[in-house]
C-alpha cells in the first residue's frame, strides 16, 4: 500500500538541487512518484519506502532531510 510522506529538506537552493532531488527519489524502488518544492523546501513522495529510507536516499544526493 502507498503512502505519501513529507520531508523537510535542507541546502537546496535551485533548479538543479529540485533536478538532483526530484532524480534521486524518483530513481529509488519503492518510490511511485516525488516532487520537490523548493519555495517550501518540501519532498512529497508517494510509494512503500520507509521515512528513513527516503532521508538516507536525499542526504546521500548531498542534502539534510528530515520528517516534517
Amino acid at each position: 500500500m502507498s503512502t505519501t510522506i513529507e520531508l523537510l529538506v535542507e541546502g537546496a537552493g535551485c533548479q538543479n538541487c529540485v533536478d538532483a532531488i526530484e532524480g534521486a527519489l524518483n530513481g529509488s524502488e519503492g518510490v511511485e512518484s516525488a516532487k520537490f518544492d523548493l519555495e517550501s523546501k518540501t519532498a512529497t513522495i508517494v510509494g512503500n519506502r520507509s521515512v528513513a529510507d527516503l532521508v538516507s536516499i536525499i542526504d546521500e544526493a548531498g542534502y539534510d532531510a528530515a520528517e516534517k
